[in-house]
Parts: structure tokens; C-alpha cells; sequence
């Protein structure tokens, strides 16, 4: 391979990889943002993903909704979801070990993934074309509209989610209570209500990352959300978990590196890749690209 064909390829799977990335960085602010209020894996993100593209599909094929109205829908949808799961399953077990509450999650992904299978049968759904995709050749390198979408609606939501966090009352609410919650509720903060907001919200960012990858694969099934689930959490970890900017930076790199991988090496190792990251940065530096070393009190 040639310099300029080398080059060509790598800023091509740079383009592929920053699409993806973007994908995972909103499933990873979900993650991120929960944990840092109330230290919960929440295991049953993915399939809050893969939730929200099954509603993008019955707005778009049942309600006959456009696409900006069906994206509204499945994240209005997701984060009502997200709210009752937390009602329901994490909050009776807020005093519980911590291990209590990683099995409830697990628990919880494992009852939203049969459960749609129930409802939806295991078969793939073709999700509707909700508009032409056009493809954009520049000197070479092939962007197709469906790519400027992802790219275009996860800055806008990320931007959005950013702003909520530090300019809102409830954003500052947020940050009090992920910050010291005793204090937070002794300054007549509601907490149950900021944990509510929290779910809601990160459970909209992933149900809107459903409905994009609906959109570019054309493809769902109640099983989705499994891998791009797992890979939001390593992205969550790379950044620095708890720390909203780390999440979308976390997303983006392991978009990149996946896309490098699959282009250059084998589409076989992408998932792999994931790991082998997951594996370094436990070893190298376990508090995430941005996140700072804190000492446990014993």
C-alpha cells in the first residue's frame, strides 16, 4: 500500500470511526451520568438502546411518523422507561450492597431483552428508509448523508445534554447531588427526583443512538443491544467514568480505534480491540483518560 492510498484509507475509516464513536458516546453518557449520581453500573443501558430503536421503528412504521418526530418519540418513550425502571428495580435497592444492585441491573437487561422478544419476536426488523441516503464523494473519500445525520444529531444532543448540566437549575441540582449527596438533601435538594431526571435523560441520549443506528443498518432485533452496550461502558471507563466530557470523548476514540481495526486489520478484532483497551487502561491509568486519582477513605 502506497503513502497516499495509506492515507486515503486511514482518513476514510477516520470518517467511518468518528460516526460510530458518536454512536457510543451518547449510549456512554447514560452510564457516565448515572454513576456519577448514584455509583450504578447501570447494566440494562443497552437495552435501553435497543428500546429506543424498536419505538423509532413504531412511530416510523405504525404511527407513520417522519424521522425528527419518531427520534422525539423514542426518546420521550425511553426516558418514561428509564424513569420506571428506576422506580421499580433501583431504588428499593438504593441501601443494598453494591452487588445487590449490579445483579438487579443485569436482572433488569436481561428482562427488556426477552421481554421484547416476547412482544416483537426474535427476528431482525427492517427499519423503514425514513429518507433517501445520499453518498458524498470528497477527493475520494465517501461520506453518505445517513453519517452527517449521526454526526449532526449527536453534537446537537451532546451540546444539549452539556448546557442542562451547566447552566439549568436542575443541571446544578445534578452536579450537587453526584457531588455530595447528604449536603445536596440537607440544601432541600429532592433527591429522588434529580436520580428520576438522571435515568430520564441518560435513557433518551441511548434510545436517540438506537434510532440513528436503526437509520444507518436498516436493521433491530431485541438482542442489539448487548455489544454496543458493553463497548459504551468501556468508553465510559476510557474517559473517566462520572465525567460527562471523558464519556464523549471515550466514545469517539473507541469509535476511531474499532473503525482503524476493521480497516486495516480484520473486522473479526474489532471487538476484541474493545477489551484489549478495557484491559490497558484498568492497568495504566484506571481513573480514565480525564478522570483524576482519588483516594478511598477506609
Amino acid at each position: 500500500m502506497d503513502m497516499g492510498s495509506f492515507a486515503q484509507q486511514f482518513a476514510q475509516q477516520l470518517i467511518n470511526g468518528i460516526s460510530l464513536g458518536s454512536i457510543y458516546a451518547l449510549i456512554a453518557l447514560g452510564y457516565t451520568m448515572i454513576y456519577g449520581i448514584i455509583k450504578l453500573i447501570n447494566f440494562a443501558h443497552g437495552d435501553i438502546y435497543m428500546l429506543g430503536a424498536y419505538m423509532g421503528f413504531v412511530a416510523t412504521t405504525m404511527l407513520g411518523l417522519s424521522f425528527v418526530p419518531a427520534l422525539i418519540f423514542a426518546m420521550v418513550a425511553a426516558g418514561i422507561a428509564g424513569i420506571i425502571i428506576e422506580r421499580v428495580a433501583y431504588r428499593p435497592m438504593r441501601n443494598a450492597p453494591r452487588i445487590a444492585i449490579l445483579i438487579t441491573a443485569i436482572g433488569v437487561s436481561f428482562f427488556l431483552e426477552y421481554g421484547m422478544i416476547l412482544i416483537a419476536t426474535p427476528q431482525p426488523r427492517t427499519f423503514p428508509a425514513v429518507f433517501e441516503a445520499s453518498v458524498y464523494n470528497f477527493y475520494g473519500l465517501i461520506v453518505n448523508s445517513q453519517q452527517i445525520l449521526i454526526l449532526v444529531i449527536s453534537l446537537v444532543l451532546m451540546a444539549g445534554l452539556t448546557y442542562i448540566v451547566n447552566h439549568t437549575k436542575v443541571g446544578k441540582a445534578m452536579r450537587a447531588v453526584s457531588f455530595d449527596a447528604d449536603a445536596a438533601r440537607l440544601m432541600g435538594i429532592d433527591i429522588d427526583k434529580i436520580i428520576s431526571m438522571t435515568f430520564a435523560l441518560g435513557s433518551s441520549l441511548a434510545a436517540a443512538a438506537g434510532v440513528l443506528v436503526g437509520v444507518y443498518y436498516n436493521s433491530i432485533d431485541p438482542l442489539m443491544g448487548m455489544m454496543p452496550g458493553l463497548k459504551a461502558f468501556i468508553a465510559a471507563v476510557l474517559g473517566g467514568i462520572g465525567i460527562i466530557p471523558g464519556a464523549m470523548l471515550g466514545g469517539v476514540i473507541m469509535g476511531i480505534v474499532e473503525a482503524m481495526v476493521s480497516g486495516f486489520f480484520s473486522s473479526t478484532f474489532r471487538d476484541a480491540a474493545s477489551f484489549v483497551i478495557l484491559i490497558l487502561i484498568l492497568l495504566y491509568r484506571p481513573s480514565g483518560i480525564l478522570g483524576k486519582n482519588v483516594k478511598e477513605k477506609v
